[in-house]
């Protein structure tokens, strides 16, 4: 019928992030944007951990964009550890389902 273009879709997919190799205290962007009706949620994982915003938390350094994208405000980068290094996937969800990105890896460019 004509008004088949309103029917609910489960999320796709439609920009996945690629591989970041990022000087540590730089910004960067993870890209991720997702179609679907009901607009899906996005969240990010990495390496299989779900990855905390500054929607749970005022004071991290990461941002998810309105369009889904994932933003770091710097990259940190200590001693102890690299906690923004590891595999990133993003995953769009509504209530038809869900689509996982592919695979994005970030590093952090040697001192």
């Amino acid at each position: 019928g004509s008004h088949s273009q309103l029917e609910d879709m489960a999320p796709r997919i439609v920009e996945h992030p690629t591989d970041l190799l990022v000087s540590k205290g730089e910004p960067a962007t993870l890209s991720c944007k997702a179609e679907g009706r009901p607009a899906p949620a996005v969240e990010w994982y990495k390496d299989g951990e779900r990855v905390e915003t500054d929607r749970e938390d005022p004071r991290s350094h990461r941002t998810l964009l309105p369009g889904g994208s994932l933003f770091f405000l710097r990259i940190l980068h200590g001693r102890r550890g690299k906690p923004d290094e590891g595999v990133y996937v993003c995953v769009a969800r509504n209530y038809l389902g869900e689509a996982t990105s592919r695979n994005a890896s970030l590093e952090v460019a040697g001192e």
